[in-house]
């Protein structure tokens, strides 16, 4: 069966004031307990953060 690589995506919104320990720590909870890996991170002048995860989701499709 072929298989059919897509990807799910978590977006995370920190406040500012959020440290960047905190944020770090965050992430790697992310990543060692659900799979996700860092796609893209924004960081505003404002000084908070916008965090995009991804992660594979693979599914098998039916051949007849």
């Amino acid at each position: 069966m072929p298989l059919m690589v897509e990807y799910a995506y978590l977006v995370l919104r920190l406040p500012r004031g959020t440290s960047r320990d905190a944020a770090r720590q965050l992430m790697t909870e992310h990543a060692e307990y659900g799979g996700w890996e860092l796609d893209r991170l924004r960081l505003y002048p404002d000084g908070s953060r916008r965090i995009r995860l991804r992660r594979k989701v693979i599914r098998q499709t039916r051949t007849f």
